[in-house]
């Protein structure tokens, strides 16, 4: 068999990324920013059954065989891979997240370009990271972005070439830590992919996208700046719209819980009666990402440990890009 191992940092959006303008390229309709995270990633090996035993693709999910209703879209990113290498052969995929997966942490931008990563070099196609990102981006948008460390846009694009992303500033540039409240491990009832099909049945969605170019100005001179208190009401105002959109879509997606709107109220009452630097985002799921600098990320873990409803913490500061081991998981 032909092999490789990446492991891939998940990220974290600034200004996020919701609905699609092209669902079969997955282009977006704007574009986003995130910081990649080190803390939070995943580990995949791919190997190539280049002798034809395997019937089919296997794919072991932390542990566990996923069938193959769960794994189709897996099965369909392998095809572009195979298409990309002009192969036929199947393959078996073992995977390994360190945090909750499809939670509201972005395991599918860590896991599609994890799989993009270790698929390729198994195969020994030799892309360069734009190329990588064009790629993932087909399965998961976001996982264009964990394509590259630090802190990242996704270029909206128009088509298959111009969507991808490309780094701003490394991850040396601004000790910023992501403090992940966890509300909840359990899987989401709809996936990301599934609600950005629904996005446009929102009535909010047209007020949030005009927005956006100068949401992102401002992203943009904040990380150059490493101003917190320039990006903290820019992410939290683009968090709430993002998440105003999701309610009011049809089906209404509600991925809050009661433990969710407790993070958030406290996160207001520490930063305008106590003066603690720290803003919050949040993704597609329940789990709040708490955003400040490094001086302040023990108090803010301290803090958010006295709050029932946190069942874990995970820190994580700027990551690199993908990373090749020489160590499988099979």
């Amino acid at each position: 068999m032909s092999i490789a191992t990446a492991r891939v940092g998940s990220n974290i959006a600034f200004i996020k990324y919701w609905g699609v303008a092209d669902e079969t390229l997955n282009i977006p309709l704007s574009n986003s920013i995130s910081m990649t995270l080190a803390d939070a990633h995943t580990t995949t090996t791919v190997a190539w059954d280049d002798t034809g035993v395997l019937e089919r693709d296997v794919f072991v999910l932390d542990g566990a065989t996923q069938s193959t209703a769960r794994s189709q879209r897996l099965t369909r990113h392998l095809d572009i891979l195979r298409d990309l290498a002009g192969v036929e052969w199947r393959a078996w995929v073992t995977s390994e997240n360190n945090f909750p997966t499809a939670s509201g942490i972005a395991s599918s931008a860590s896991g599609f370009a994890a799989l993009t990563v270790a698929g390729c070099a198994a195969l020994g196609l030799e892309l360069d990271a734009t190329r990588l990102s064009a790629i993932a981006r087909r399965s998961s948008g976001s996982a264009s972005r964990s394509l590259f460390g630090g802190f990242v846009e996704w270029a909206q694009g128009d088509s298959d070439e111009t969507s991808v992303a490309f780094p701003l500033h490394g991850p040396e540039h601004w000790d910023l830590w992501d403090v992940v409240a966890v509300v909840s491990g359990e899987e989401k009832k709809l996936s990301s992919a599934g609600g950005h099909l629904l996005a446009k049945t929102s009535p909010l969605l047209d007020g949030r996208i005009a927005q956006v170019d100068g949401w992102l100005a401002e992203v943009r001179a904040a990380i150059a700046e490493r101003d917190l208190h320039r990006l903290g009401p820019v992410i939290e105002l683009d968090a709430l719209a993002m998440h105003s959109v999701m309610m009011t879509s049809t089906p209404s997606l509600l991925y809050w819980q009661p433990g969710t709107l407790e993070i958030l109220q406290a996160v207001r009452r520490w930063r305008e009666e106590d003066g603690l630097a720290v803003y919050f985002t949040i993704d597609a799921g329940p789990n709040v990402h708490l955003i400040c600098e490094a001086e302040t990320a023990l108090e803010v873990e301290t803090r958010l440990g006295s709050l029932r409803s946190v069942e874990r913490i995970i820190t994580s500061r700027p990551g690199p890009g993908p990373q090749l081991l020489d160590e499988h998981l099979i």
